[in-house]
Protein backbone atom coordinates (compact mmCIF):
# COMPACT_ATOMS: atom_id res chain seq x y z
CA UNK A 1 0.00 0.00 0.00
CA UNK A 2 1.21 3.42 -0.77
CA UNK A 3 -0.31 6.55 0.60
CA UNK A 4 -1.82 9.39 -1.40
CA UNK A 5 -2.27 13.08 -0.66
CA UNK A 6 -5.80 14.25 -1.41
CA UNK A 7 -7.11 17.59 -2.69
CA UNK A 8 -7.64 18.72 0.90
CA UNK A 9 -3.87 19.33 1.11
CA UNK A 10 -3.11 22.90 2.23
CA UNK A 11 0.56 22.82 1.13
CA UNK A 12 1.76 23.38 4.67
CA UNK A 13 5.06 21.58 3.95
CA UNK A 14 5.15 19.51 7.14
CA UNK A 15 4.88 16.08 5.51
CA UNK A 16 7.77 16.29 3.03
CA UNK A 17 10.66 16.41 5.53
CA UNK A 18 9.10 13.62 7.60
CA UNK A 19 9.30 11.03 4.81
CA UNK A 20 12.36 8.81 5.32
CA UNK A 21 12.21 7.59 1.71
CA UNK A 22 11.91 11.04 0.11
CA UNK A 23 8.69 9.87 -1.53
CA UNK A 24 6.89 13.19 -0.98
CA UNK A 25 7.48 16.17 -3.22
CA UNK A 26 5.75 19.35 -4.28
CA UNK A 27 3.39 18.74 -7.18
CA UNK A 28 1.83 21.32 -9.46
CA UNK A 29 -0.93 22.19 -7.01
CA UNK A 30 -0.45 20.01 -3.92
CA UNK A 31 2.17 17.68 -2.51
CA UNK A 32 2.36 14.22 -4.09
CA UNK A 33 3.64 10.82 -3.00
CA UNK A 34 5.67 8.58 -5.33
CA UNK A 35 4.12 5.10 -4.85
CA UNK A 36 7.41 3.54 -5.98
CA UNK A 37 9.15 5.02 -2.95
CA UNK A 38 6.37 4.96 -0.35
CA UNK A 39 6.62 2.14 2.19
CA UNK A 40 4.16 3.71 4.66
CA UNK A 41 7.31 4.01 6.81
CA UNK A 42 7.54 0.20 7.14
CA UNK A 43 11.14 -0.52 8.08
CA UNK A 44 11.62 2.94 9.55
CA UNK A 45 8.71 3.55 11.95
CA UNK A 46 5.62 1.83 13.31
CA UNK A 47 3.29 4.23 11.52
CA UNK A 48 3.43 6.62 8.59
CA UNK A 49 5.09 9.80 9.76
CA UNK A 50 3.40 12.01 7.16
CA UNK A 51 -0.01 10.96 8.47
CA UNK A 52 1.08 11.78 12.01
CA UNK A 53 2.05 15.37 11.21
CA UNK A 54 -0.63 16.27 8.64
CA UNK A 55 -2.85 18.97 10.19
CA UNK A 56 -5.77 18.35 7.81
CA UNK A 57 -5.68 14.53 7.79
CA UNK A 58 -5.46 14.28 3.98
CA UNK A 59 -3.10 11.29 3.57
CA UNK A 60 -5.08 8.03 3.29
CA UNK A 61 -4.07 4.70 1.77
CA UNK A 62 -4.05 4.90 -2.03
CA UNK A 63 -6.63 2.38 -3.30
CA UNK A 64 -4.71 2.21 -6.60
CA UNK A 65 -1.59 0.88 -4.83
CA UNK A 66 -2.62 -1.79 -2.33
CA UNK A 67 0.37 -3.84 -1.15
CA UNK A 68 1.14 -6.22 1.69
CA UNK A 69 3.38 -5.29 4.58
CA UNK A 70 5.87 -7.89 3.27
CA UNK A 71 6.01 -6.05 -0.07
CA UNK A 72 6.48 -2.71 1.68
CA UNK A 73 9.33 -4.18 3.73
CA UNK A 74 10.89 -5.56 0.54
CA UNK A 75 10.71 -2.08 -1.01
CA UNK A 76 12.28 -0.62 2.16
CA UNK A 77 15.21 -3.03 1.79
CA UNK A 78 15.62 -2.15 -1.90
CA UNK A 79 15.50 1.58 -1.23
CA UNK A 80 17.89 1.50 1.71
CA UNK A 81 20.37 -0.74 -0.17
CA UNK A 82 20.62 1.97 -2.81
CA UNK A 83 21.66 4.61 -0.28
Amino acid sequence: MALIITDECINCDVCEPECPNEAISAGEEIYVIDPGKCTECVGHYNEPQCQQVCPVDCIPVDPQHIETEARLLERYHLLTALN
